[in-house]
């Protein structure tokens, strides 16, 4: 069994993993830059070791300075969180040669799934419905051929990206050499790599995740679905699960395709497969090997703890439930409190000169902040999540709505204020938004 398990990252989610590890009684060690020195969780946990300064390519990113941090305090396993290593085969590799435990699946599985033209043809072979698309990379030379035989519009998208970039629109002839370039060049500055592939361009699709879990044996479920639609540049802002356009049948079939296509990898830990939704069918666009920000809306509505079936996985105790065992109930919303400018999405780093937590029945908060904490300006902006849960979509809309009022945050700018117009917006009332709906309220709105 696993005895002491470093967490390689930062922020909210080290602390959530560092929660799941006092609760299973495994020893805890953190890892922070200078900038995280007074972070949460290097004060609550066991032990603590600085692994570099601000950047994080010297610190989250440093590998060796990691498995440095494991060898002087004992660490047999790895938990890294999402975002920074958490899908990166090497550190997995590393890890292994090491003889200390990675939380996730294997490295094998992570290169698989990382390249989104082999993931799509991955999952393609194993039952998973896919965008109709280019069969591998796309050349500024077959770049028409590839888009005529697909239809216009058309994705040109990178084929190791993520979070947007080297992702463009074509929606004629006339705009695609440009797409494709611009493409190209976006995924070369951010990735090392200006390989491209192509899709269909759907025009007013959802984004539909589902949350699987395995055991690397061949056992795997599915823990429903999640939907992620309200994004503002291709980056989550509020998930609800389960989604409000899909019925039960819908749901339990496409979390079954899931669950079995895990079972034929082999799948071992947590992972997400995500898709667009478009009337009636799923499209697979990409899989996450890795613990998802938003899972807590899924351990919500199934009281299953994800961070504990990651650990149990990883030591060999294999899953603590079937599928039969999973019940699905009520609803669940998460809002992600990031330290920007509500309007203008414009980082907002400082001091944060008073916080307030809400609180009663089905609220959970996920922070690392507290009163007195400066947020750093090296990293991501996300400060926190509020995880809402009711019995219907309704009382949690409700909940949501009393929940947003209580919460304080002073000092810097946060999303809160754009939480609380879109819970008295209608159409988020009625579930009637997909994932251009939020940079489209946005435009008009500040107009």
């Amino acid at each position: 069994m696993i005895s002491k398990i470093l967490i390689a990252n930062r922020g909210e989610i080290a602390l959530r993993v560092l929660r799941a590890c006092k609760e299973l009684g495994i020893a805890t060690v953190a890892v922070h830059s200078t900038a995280d020195s007074d972070a949460m969780h290097v004060r609550l946990a066991d032990e603590s070791v600085c692994i570099g300064p601000p950047p994080s390519r010297e610190s989250y990113l440093n590998i060796h300075q990691i498995v440095a941090a494991c060898e002087i305090t004992g660490a047999d396993a790895v938990h890294p969180g999402y975002g920074f290593l958490s899908e990166n085969a090497k550190f997995a590799d590393i890890l292994d040669a090491h003889d200390i435990t990675f939380i996730g699946p294997t490295a094998e599985h992570i290169r698989l799934m990382g390249d989104k033209i082999t993931a799509k043809k991955t999952a393609e072979a194993l039952g998973i419905p896919v965008v109709p698309g280019s069969e591998g990379e796309v050349k500024p030379e077959n770049a028409l051929e590839v888009a005529r035989k697909i239809g216009f519009p058309v994705l040109i998208k990178a084929t190791a990206g993520g979070g947007g970039r080297g992702m463009k629109v074509a929606r004629t002839e006339d705009d695609l050499e440009h797409a494709v370039a611009t493409a190209r060049a976006e995924a070369a500055a951010a990735f090392g790599n200006e390989a491209v592939y192509m899709e269909k361009f759907l025009g007013r699709p959802r984004h539909i995740e589902v949350q699987i879990v395995g055991d690397g044996e061949g056992n795997a479920i599915h823990l429903g679905e999640r939907d992620c639609s309200l994004q503002r540049r291709h980056q989550k802002v509020w998930e609800e699960a389960n989604s409000p356009a899909l019925n039960v049948d819908q749901r339990m079939k496409i979390g079954q395709i899931c669950a079995d296509a895990m079972k034929k990898m082999k799948y071992r830990g947590a992972g997400t497969i995500e898709f667009l939704y478009e009337d009636g069918e799923f499209y697979f666009i990409e899989m996450n090997t890795r613990l998802q920000v938003e899972h807590p809306i899924t351990e919500a509505i199934t009281g299953i703890d994800l961070v504990h079936e990651q650990i149990r996985v990883a030591s060999g105790a294999g899953l603590s439930v079937k599928q039969e065992d999973i019940v699905f109930s009520g609803h669940a919303i998460e809002c992600r409190i990031n330290a920007e400018d509500p309007r203008t999405f414009v980082p907002s780093p400082g001091t944060i000169t008073h916080f307030h937590a809400p609180g009663g029945l089905g609220v959970r908060v996920d922070s690392g902040a507290y009163q007195g904490y400066r947020i750093p300006p090296y990293y991501d902006s996300l400060i926190g999540k509020l995880i809402v849960h009711g019995r219907t979509r309704v009382e949690c809309m409700m909940r949501l709505r009393r929940v947003l009022d209580e919460f304080v945050i002073d000092g810097i700018k946060t999303t809160l204020p754009l939480f609380q117009e879109l819970i008295n917006n209608q159409d988020i009332a009625n579930g009637d938004y997909d994932i251009h709906w939020l940079e489209h309220h946005l435009a008009t709105t500040s107009a």
